[in-house]
């Protein structure tokens, strides 16, 4: 009797932790990466990191994620960070995916169902700088990958998504195209690299911040001096993001949406 009831016991707290981990999942241009993280965003497994399928559908990017993440542990809930404008119930825009496929489509329901546990989706750039920002002050979180993300925090807390990879950076080019990977791919490191502290140096005076953290796969390739107000961020903020997504203070940005499997 005692040895079912050690084996009950253990199943239940097994239970109890796999509820509180996060499935943390960022959809980017380039790769998909997926990992799971306990409450404070510590790793539990190992990221996994999937190229990005071409023609990144929703329908195909949603039969990857299910797939790749089958060794991973439990999880009872899913972050996403998804490259584009998030609204509550839709994706709104999708450059770097195809804003073609993705306009209108419900990626949280559609994840949901899939894979049976509650989900929350916003703009990459913000779940990223979750992970990253503290206070005190004004924060930017800067991503350069495919494209270049920004997200501004005030006091340690998400205050807005911009847009600024759709923003014009110089002549009829825009900062996705500025400073993304083709720009690194076509121009070589040394020429990409002073587009790139350009932008930042702009960022910069735009958002007025005290701090930017500067992130994305292709932050590695920074060669320049930086300022005291900038710092390189390891790709693990991201997912410690993931799991902030779930905390109370977020809970303003996902009021209860019916037909929906809730945390």
């Amino acid at each position: 009797m005692a040895e079912s009831l050690d084996i009950g016991i253990s199943s239940k707290s097994r239970r109890i932790d796999g509820d509180r981990r996060t499935l943390a999942i960022d959809i980017g241009g380039t790769l998909i990466k997926t990992a799971i993280v306990d409450e404070d965003g510590a790793l539990i497994s190992e990221f996994v990191t999937t190229p990005t399928p071409k023609p990144a559908t929703p329908e195909v990017v949603i039969a990857l994620i299910a797939r790749v993440i089958k060794p991973l542990p439990e999880f009872g809930r899913i972050s996403v960070g998804f490259p584009g404008v998030v609204h509550r119930t839709h994706i709104a825009t999708a450059p770097n995916l195809g804003t073609d496929y993705w306009k209108n489509f419900d990626l949280e329901q559609a994840l949901a169902l899939e894979l049976g546990k509650p989900v929350r989706v916003l703009n990459d750039a913000i779940v990223y700088g979750l992970g990253i920002a503290r206070g005190p002050g004004r924060e930017c979180v800067l991503t350069l990958g495919t494209g270049m993300g920004c997200a501004l925090f005030c006091e340690g807390s998400a205050f807005h998504g911009l847009e600024l990879g759709q923003h014009y950076a110089c002549d009829d080019m825009n900062y996705d195209q500025y400073v993304g990977h083709a720009a690194y791919l076509t121009l070589g490191l040394e020429e990409w690299n002073k587009r790139a502290e350009r932008a930042l140096v702009a960022v910069h005076k735009l958002t007025n911040s005290d701090r930017i953290y500067i992130g994305g796969g292709n932050s590695r390739r920074i060669t320049f001096a930086l300022p005291a107000w900038a710092t390189v961020v390891p790709p693990s903020g991201g997912v410690a993001g993931g799991a902030r997504l779930w905390h109370p203070e977020m809970d303003f940005w996902f009021p209860a949406r019916e037909n929906l499997i809730e945390a």
